[in-house]
């Protein structure tokens, strides 16, 4: 079958690019908002919903399950309908499921309503990593790229503060239910500014079965996937369970900290994130053949520091602590480095399945790490959380040195056969170490 003529019809990494990125990123932040918002409204919701801690756990667990196993699907629906579409489809589910959780009076409905902002926000970061893959130029997509997860994390930020002033001031409904209502303001620039592509001509995949199981089957083949999903997995789970979850707990009652200081340190490992995110892209940019190895400095970081405050004897002084969540910040920023190996070794056409499938990895490590560091706490103090000792904590969150090894490993290992697929293309390996990411062969489609 004929390939369509590919035409551009606008430039790249011009303005219209900025401002249809601008839009996207809004959007974005205000999914990571709603994503994490349970983190200070938790205490509110067990009160309001009168539920015990493990089933307050579970509206996070069950939003999270939703969000990866949502991934391959949304990667298939955006390569076939575009950025835009799932963009303001995401929106849509998102608002819907807040609102319908700030009026829900029981478990069962609070629950239906974070699998609908699940669903939702699972739609938002890929469709907006296609954007900036199509619409700047290939030096610039890194940079952007980290820039994106940066500013996105501003949505934690409102989490962790504006709402719960809001929560305190204007109560429940009107605190969830004004931040549902932003979405429809968002709607409305999504839909006049956002295009998918600044070319004509794209190919467009049809959802049929046997050929979707059969691109599906060369995306999880190639190594590039493989490579990207253990950077994602290696990298961002480490600051995923710290915020949603086990970090308060662990700084509070473990390392005897005050809840504002503990809060604090929550803000400080988002910042951090934030400043990093421009760097690892700086490097990654200027360095795409040792992007693997960049983020293999950075979880041994992570993990020297864990290890060096698990092994204190006692409580860890407070500015060992602040060490600790401004390295653990920085995984996030690795972890998108996964999304930069996705352009490298997919064509444009399959950029939202390779995304798709390599986003399932870091957000599958979180939701392990976070069970098993609960399966711990339990085991040592079958009391209750009212038990948990700084020495319980401990033993709990050394889990995470077996998901940094087993992905340190899988790094590695996906690494040289990366680099062994890529010297099967002529000039790819070449063009690769000379500072390219897009590879003749491989991710450049064919005319």
């Amino acid at each position: 079958m004929t390939r369509p003529l590919r035409r551009q019809i606008h430039d790249i990494g011009r303005r219209r690019a900025w401002v249809i990125w601008a839009v996207a990123l809004s959007v974005y932040v205000v999914a990571v908002f709603h994503r994490t918002s349970l983190g200070v409204a938790g205490l509110v919701a067990a009160e309001r919903f009168h539920i015990t801690a493990s089933q307050l756990a579970t509206f996070t667990v069950v939003q999270l399950v939703v969000y990866a196993g949502m991934q391959i699907p949304v990667g298939v629906l955006l390569d076939r309908f575009g950025s835009r579409r799932l963009l303001l489809v995401g929106l849509a589910l998102i608002s819907v499921g807040q609102l319908w959780f700030a009026f829900a009076g029981s478990f069962g409905v609070g629950l239906a309503a974070r699998v609908l902002l699940g669903m939702g926000d699972a739609m938002i970061f890929t469709s907006m990593l296609r954007l900036v893959a199509l619409w700047f130029r290939v030096k610039q997509a890194p940079v952007i790229t980290q820039v994106s997860g940066m500013v996105g994390q501003l949505g934690a930020v409102a989490a962790a503060t504006p709402l719960a002033a809001a929560l305190t001031r204007f109560g429940w409904e009107r605190s969830f239910g004004i931040s549902a209502g932003v979405g429809a303001l968002l709607s409305v620039g999504l839909f006049l500014v956002v295009k998918d592509s600044p070319y004509t001509g794209m190919a467009v995949e049809k959802i049929k079965v046997r050929a979707l199981a059969r691109t599906l089957a060369e995306v999880w083949g190639n190594p590039g996937t493989r490579l990207g999903m253990w950077i994602h997995f290696t990298g961002q789970f480490g600051a995923t369970v710290f915020t949603m979850l086990w970090g308060y707990p662990f700084l509070v009652q473990g390392q005897g900290l005050s809840a504002s200081t503990a809060g604090a340190l929550l803000i400080t490992l988002t910042l951090s994130a934030m400043v990093a995110g421009p760097v690892v892209g700086h490097l990654t940019g200027r360095l795409p053949y040792r992007r693997s190895q960049i983020v293999l400095t950075i979880v041994a970081a992570i993990a020297a520091t864990w290890a060096l405050v698990l092994l204190w004897p006692g409580r860890a002084p407070l500015p060992l602590l602040v060490l600790l969540v401004c390295v653990t910040g920085c995984g996030g920023p690795g972890s998108m480095v996964g999304f930069d190996l996705a352009r490298s070794f997919h064509p444009s056409d399959r950029l939202g399945r390779a995304s798709g499938v390599i986003n399932i990895g870091g957000f599958f490590a979180s939701l392990v790490t976070m069970a098993l560091v609960g399966l711990i706490l339990d085991a040592r103090a079958p009391e209750g959380p009212g038990s948990y000792t700084l020495t319980d904590f401990k033993v709990a969150m050394s889990v995470q040195f077996l998901l940094w090894g087993l992905g340190a490993f899988q790094i590695w290992r996906y690494r040289y056969k990366g680099l062994e697929f890529v010297d099967e293309h002529p000039g790819a390996l070449d063009a690769l170490r000379s500072g390219e990411t897009l590879l003749p062969g491989i991710s450049r489609d064919p005319d």
